[in-house]
């Protein structure tokens, strides 16, 4: 089976690292189309052998690469397209009709309650998704949660598969010589107790909380920050303002899986913290939580989907927090006057083993294969 996955970019981010990680317990051939933005990932994926395409579309109404996108679509002969984050979606799902491809499966990775991949929820965007969405076999919900979202918003149930994001558990298993070499590298005094966040630096993750957070506890508290984003600079400069620059650590975004960079990967990062913290209020998944739970970390979270649909005390290093620093500022202390854990991960983190999230989606794209039906024939590279 040959399959193309298209991406609305390859930028270091959730969707894009599980893509990458993905490909690679994947027994099928796959290629992947970056319709913007071919950054870190897929110089990764390259790497890794896969032949990535960079489309060089110009904005969300570039209707120009459409014909691109289905010209290129059929050179490749594949038999499933597989899209990846909203305009990948609308395009992709499109262009794969267009083009005659037997199947079209299409992950949903960034469906909140209020927004999708920062877009406001409006009714042009729900009625573009959904129009698209009809041109598919079946939308993979990351989530029990978002699998809920999307047929509160109209997609029908028998085409919703629910796939969790996977995570290679063996790459975050806690090693105490990886955790003191990253800790040395960054500089953190021995006695620090490093409180973590990981995700892109946005307004809706609400880093800030954790600045804060840190300036109301002991001066042995340290902040590590893993990712890059457009709050960088009002993170750097809150941290200044409340006193704590000096124990508020910048990594900028780092890989998941190894890629050759300078510096250390997501893995040792989280090795090196004595805790995880997610405020984020709306997640599709929380992947940075069900990562840091199989590194055997204590997590404190405001939304996490991944935890949510798990049985009740699954996972009993996680715990949800509302509110803002002060809350936050309380439950770290807790955390930490009750002493260390032992660095193991639970056994329910097992159920997201990217090994088992592959094999899942394998059955999702034999399922669609076997009962597509498009009308429009498959055409070879010298139609166009």
């Amino acid at each position: 089976m040959r399959v193309l996955h298209i991406i609305t970019g390859l930028g270091v981010g959730g969707a894009e690292e599980q893509l990458r990680l993905l490909l690679r317990h994947l027994p099928v051939d796959c290629d992947v189309v970056a319709l913007t933005n071919p950054g870190a990932v897929a110089e990764g994926l390259v790497r890794d052998g896969v032949h990535v395409h960079h489309l060089g579309m110009d904005g969300n109404r570039d209707l120009s690469a459409l014909p691109r996108l289905v010209r290129l679509i059929r050179a490749g002969r594949y038999d499933l397209v597989h899209t990846h984050l909203y305009r990948a979606c609308v395009y992709g799902r499109l262009a794969a009709r267009l083009a005659g491809v037997r199947a079209v499966v299409a992950t949903e990775h960034s469906l909140g309650d209020s927004q999708i991949e920062g877009r406001p929820l409006t009714a042009g965007v729900r009625a573009l998704y959904l129009a698209s969405e009809r041109l598919g076999h079946a939308t993979v919900a990351v989530s029990g949660t978002v699998a809920d979202r999307l047929r509160r918003w109209g997609v029908p149930a028998p085409r919703i598969e629910v796939v969790p994001n996977g995570v290679d558990l063996a790459r975050f298993r806690f090693d105490p010589a990886r955790r003191g070499h990253t800790r040395r590298r960054l500089g953190l005094p021995e006695e620090a107790y490093v409180v973590g966040g990981i995700g892109r630096l946005t307004a809706g993750k609400r880093f800030d909380v954790l600045v804060r957070a840190i300036a109301r506890l002991p001066d042995d508290h340290w902040l590590l920050l893993v990712g890059a984003g457009p709050e960088s600079s009002v993170l750097r400069r809150t941290a200044h303002e409340a006193g704590v620059a000096e124990r508020v650590l910048f990594t900028g975004e780092r890989p998941n899986v190894p890629d050759g960079s300078p510096g250390p990967d997501l893995p040792a990062l989280t090795a090196a913290m004595d805790l995880l913290v997610s405020p984020s209020p709306e997640e599709s998944f929380g992947l940075a939580v069900v990562e840091a739970l199989a590194a055997g970390l204590p997590v404190l979270y405001a939304s996490c989907p991944a935890v949510e649909d798990l049985p009740p005390q699954a996972a009993a290093g996680a715990r949800r927090v509302r509110g803002g620093p002060e809350a936050y500022a309380r439950a770290i202390t807790e955390v930490r006057a009750a002493g260390p854990r032992p660095r193991t991960a639970p056994d329910a983190v097992q159920r997201y083993s990217i090994s088992r999230s592959a094999a899942r989606l394998m059955d999702v794209y034999a399922a669609a294969m076997s009962r597509s039906s498009f009308s429009v024939p498959y055409q070879g590279a010298s139609s166009s």
